[in-house]
């Protein structure tokens, strides 16, 4: 019998239920009926970033940014094409720090780009630094 796992919409943040061996990137939300995965990272504020550390089953992987940061630029078509590879099995999202003040300082977040995996509402890995799209695969990977 399949695992039921947690997985929060990106576009109206409840929570629903998929049978673990539906976890293809076909399940669509109970709520609103959105795709729970577009192959794109969605932006998340404080309120939704909260849900979805805490109420999803999934690895929830942060590119903590800014848009006056280079690296940040450089590293954002990296970063969703990564995005593209690790979905589903993995949730990635991006928090804008200046937008998000109150998460970058609750995650003691120095410089940006970086990037951390949350698993079970804790932070389990971090890495600081622009990374290209082959390199952001294998760390979540070695790191999730």
């Amino acid at each position: 019998m399949p695992t039921l796992l947690h997985v929060v919409c990106l576009h109206c943040h409840a929570v629903n239920r998929l049978p673990s061996d539906r976890l293809d990137g076909t399940g669509t939300c109970g709520k609103c009926h959105a795709q729970l995965f577009t192959g794109h990272p969605v932006e998340l504020d404080e309120a939704s970033f909260d849900k979805h550390i805490t109420r999803s089953d999934l690895p929830l992987v942060v590119d903590f940014w800014a848009s006056w940061c280079g690296p940040c630029r450089s590293m954002a078509s990296s970063f969703a094409e990564a995005t593209r590879q690790l979905e589903p099995h993995y949730r990635l999202v991006k928090v804008n720090t200046e937008q998000s003040q109150n998460l970058a300082a609750r995650f003691n977040i120095r410089s940006i780009p970086t990037i951390a995996i949350f698993r079970n509402g804790r932070e389990v890995a971090r890495q600081a630094g622009a990374m290209d799209t082959g390199n952001i695969v294998r760390w979540v990977k070695s790191n999730g």
